[in-house]
């Protein structure tokens, strides 16, 4: 929510409708990230790189879900968790988001040096992998932090209600734009232009194998990236017209204002649907992820074993072609 100068206050999605939203991805996401990291505990040795950057997105995911039901209940009627939830919450899902898109930016280079260049030993040394998943939840730490500082639960001049925002002064706008942008270009086109760059080569790989396993495995890769985009890049593109708006750059007022507040909605509730389908983009449509599962649960007597037998025939990923790892 924002704090305006027009008489009338923008006009939103349903809260219901949010509501709803925020409900089921969070349980849909926390279901599926669960198990993504069960599943990958459960793998023990055979741990690849791929399999530790997964588990790490899919615990940002799940991080990202628990934060949903506050702001469905702030959505609803107004802010009600005092000022320390409100900066915990805000910046828990600032580390998350950063921290999420990183480590799918660090997924599609480890794709790019097991397949197009072939390289396994930079790829499969754990303590590697281990600095650098480290040193991606140290950055979105540190790119949350001006979120953390300056959100306060407050009552804005002019309304009744309580709000968890950025609490700034008139002086501190530019500090404000200055933010966004830096949340435009390492949030969005950065890991955009390396997942764009990686996984171009990577499909020219596998398209000139002209292996048909190897073909199915591309398709998956082309559904990684629309889904990255199509979830993405309408909130980043509403985003940048709300900072060039703040930065005085376009023109401002109160109708186009209202209209970008609305976009904005809208477009975020699409970004966070992405937290719900990276287990079924990146788990649960390769082969080795349902089988480490069935087996799971075979183990654990919720299937029988002409179920697992049944389920665990056929795959559309041969284990040596791609060698990455769950998403097999």
């Amino acid at each position: 929510l924002e704090i305006y100068n027009c008489v009338e206050s923008p006009e939103g999605l349903s809260s219901v409708g949010l509501v709803s939203t925020y409900a089921m991805v969070s349980l849909i996401s926390l279901l599926g990230n669960s198990l993504v990291i069960y599943v990958v505990c459960c793998m023990e040795k055979h741990k690849t790189s791929t399999d530790v950057y997964l588990m790490n997105l899919a615990l940002a995911n799940l991080l990202f879900s628990l934060t949903l039901p506050f702001w469905a209940v702030y959505v609803h009627s107004q802010w009600v968790f005092e000022t320390f939830m409100c900066k915990f919450l805000s910046g828990l899902q600032e580390a998350t988001f950063y921290s999420g898109v990183l480590l799918l930016a660090c997924i599609s280079v480890d794709r790019y040096l097991a397949i197009v260049k072939a390289t396994q030993v930079v790829t499969h040394k754990r303590h590697l992998v281990g600095i650098v998943c480290t040193v991606v939840w140290l950055a979105a730490v540190l790119l949350s932090l001006p979120v953390l500082v300056q959100r306060e639960a407050f009552v804005p001049v002019g309304e009744t209600h309580i709000v968890c925002h950025e609490n700034l002064t008139t002086g501190m706008e530019q500090w404000r734009v200055g933010i966004s942008m830096l949340r435009y270009a390492v949030g969005f086109f950065f890991p955009l232009a390396v997942m764009t760059y990686c996984y171009s080569c990577t499909a020219c790989t596998l398209y000139r194998s002209r292996n048909s396993q190897k073909h199915k495995a591309m398709r998956v890769i082309l559904c990684v990236v629309l889904a990255f985009v199509l979830c993405w890049l309408p909130y980043n593109l509403t985003v940048l017209v709300d900072t060039l708006m703040r930065g005085n750059l376009i023109k401002e007022t109160c109708t186009v204002r209202m209209q970008v507040e609305f976009s904005l909605d809208v477009t975020y509730t699409l970004a966070v649907l992405h937290c719900a389908i990276n287990p079924i983009l990146y788990a649960f449509i390769g082969q080795r992820f349902r089988n480490q599962l069935l087996t799971s649960l075979f183990k654990h007597g919720f299937i029988s074993k002409r179920v697992l037998s049944t389920y665990r025939k056929g795959s559309i990923y041969s284990s040596t072609s791609l060698n990455t790892s769950i998403t097999r």
